[in-house]
């Protein structure tokens, strides 16, 4: 029997939410004075409330707002963050203004939010991948209020994210569409946007923020800080995976050891004729050190998820290269560079905290939690379709016609990591935090299974090649160095992998140790990369050592 209902009730509770603020807004606008009690107002207890808090650019006026908000009006939220990235995301659950949180990441909190969860303050949902999280926006964790943040604002409400769009669009729409508030704090207000990056009709509220929003240069690395070990795994991750595999297009995690490769594109890769045919599409913030191949005709394209503080300028000289608008500026998207990392590239490269002695990583070690972010879409293989390359086509092993072939995922790392604890174990951390914090499955990053290759200073493991799991534990024992797992390998062991090709050492991939220098990086420092660029980039103050 038909059951006659108001099919508008959502819509009709958030013009009822909206009602309440009306005192307080010249049609969208409201005083940044007033962001406190517009909080209050719009947002009820138990609601699913978004903050953007991504990799780089933060709804910091925001958060603070929320933070400060009476825990009588607004209690029992339901956060969803995609980076926890900011000690007032942490301070609402020490306040009650939330209780529940479902995140990707949270990098510098990681230790706070292991300690809150061990203590019963913050009650999680679930860790996820940064796809995973924006794609339940659209399924079961659609937000009633997000709070974003805009370059720019124009009398129409319409935004301008900019050089840092990044997450905003996903997490505005979510909402818009589906009778959410969407709320927006802008660092300043313009009767007309370079660009309308986010029309006006999504937007509900806009705030001038007391401040323009916070910028981290998470993705640059100094040269001078590249060793040579580094630079030695550098090397024969170029030859003995980047030419070996063909890898044309690709996704570098941010590490020295990436920067390294980057840095040996002009030089080490020129020298083995490599250039136009690796290193030609690219997945990945604008890193600084990829200004020397830029500039020496290596890279064809690069689309990025986020920003890079100090490269706006070189970034609109260079449109062949990167996605610009013709305000110039350049165009990011989070949740689209997740889906280009997931299904676009040959090979996905990074780093680890911790290796298992099967092959399954995390970063996830003991007392801290920093999520996942987007290194398990990077580093995984979707199960069904996916096109054909070159690279792709290498993982194969048989000739079986139905056999497919494998994205590249690669983990680079030293086999004692910086505080001198052996990145290879027999058991993970994170299997003694899953038992600590109640979690269901323990947090792996990125699972044996998917690995293809792990090169330390002492060689490559190629997983890819190994037929079963006592083999794949020989490889990776083999390549481990002098931590306790690596201490299990013998020399015969070692020959008769490098004789299968399962294991390579430098010599066997022509790779001269004694050639590992860092005269071999095209920049040895930061004053190197601006003079690469023509004085564009502009690197943050905390990187520059001279006048």
């Amino acid at each position: 029997m038909k059951v006659k209902r108001s099919w508008t009730q959502q819509r009709d509770a958030k013009n009822a939410r909206m009602e309440k603020v009306s005192s307080l807004l010249n049609g969208k606008f409201a005083k940044t004075e007033d962001a406190k009690e517009i909080l209050e107002r719009l947002i009820e207890p138990n609601d699913k409330v978004v903050i953007e808090g991504d990799n780089q650019k933060q709804a910091d006026f925001l958060s603070r707002t929320l933070a400060n908000v009476d825990p009588e009006r607004v209690h029992d939220l339901h956060m969803i963050i995609s980076s926890i990235s900011r000690p007032e995301h942490l301070d609402i659950f020490d306040k009650g203004i939330a209780s529940k949180i479902d995140f990707a990441y949270s990098g510098a909190q990681s230790t706070r939010v292991s300690q809150m969860i061990s203590s019963g303050r913050m009650k999680v949902g679930a860790i996820h991948t940064y796809l995973e999280l924006f794609g339940r926006l659209f399924i079961d964790l659609i937000p009633n209020v997000v709070l974003v943040a805009a370059e720019k604002a124009d009398r129409n409400g319409n935004l301008y994210t900019g050089f840092n769009t990044e997450e905003t669009p996903t997490i505005v729409e979510s909402a818009a569409f589906k009778n959410g508030i969407v709320i927006v704090q802008a660092n300043e207000i313009v009767d007309q946007v370079p660009r309308v990056d986010i029309p006006g009709d999504q937007i509900d509220v806009i705030i001038p923020a007391d401040k323009p929003y916070e910028l981290e240069p998470l993705f640059t690395r100094d040269p001078q800080n590249i060793t040579e070990i580094q630079i030695l795994m550098a090397m024969m991750a170029i030859r003995g995976i980047y030419e070996k595999h063909n890898v044309q297009s690709l996704n570098h995690g941010v590490g020295f050891n990436t920067s390294a490769i980057e840095l040996l594109l002009p030089t080490y890769g020129e020298k083995l004729g490599l250039k136009g045919k690796i290193c030609r599409n690219w997945e990945l913030n604008p890193t600084p050190t990829l200004i020397p191949a830029i500039e020496s005709g290596w890279v064809e394209s690069i689309h990025s998820f986020g920003g890079e503080v100090g490269m706006e300028k070189y970034i609109a000289a260079r449109p062949d290269i990167f996605f610009v608008g013709k305000d110039g500026s350049m165009r990011s998207n989070r949740a689209l560079g997740q889906v280009a990392g997931q299904y676009a590239i040959d090979m996905f490269i990074g780093s680890t905290l911790q290796i298992d002695k099967y092959g399954n990583s995390s970063t996830v070690t003991a007392g801290r939690v920093p999520g996942f972010g987007g290194a398990p879409n990077m580093g995984s293989n979707p199960t069904g379709r996916r096109h054909s390359t070159p690279a792709w086509q290498a993982m194969k092993t048989t000739d079986n016609p139905l056999d497919k072939g494998q994205k590249l995922v690669v983990q680079m790392v030293e086999t004692f990591g910086a505080n001198k604890q052996p990145v290879f174990v027999d058991k993970l951390d994170a299997v003694d935090v899953q038992k600590e914090i109640n979690m269901e499955n323990a947090p792996i990053m990125i699972y044996s299974e998917d690995t293809t290759h792990i090169v330390t200073e002492e060689g490559i493991a190629y997983l890819y090649k190994t037929d079963s799991m006592a083999e794949r534990q020989a490889a990776i024992e083999a390549i481990a160095g002098v931590t306790p797992v690596g201490l299990r390998s013998n020399a015969s062991q070692l020959q008769d992998l490098r004789n299968r090709g399962i294991v390579a050492l430098p010599e066997d991939l022509g790779v001269h140790r004694g050639e590992a220098k860092r005269s071999l990086l095209a920049a040895q420092n930061m004053s190197d990369l601006v003079k690469w660029s023509d004085g564009l980039y502009n690197p943050p103050a905390k990187f520059r050592s001279w006048s």
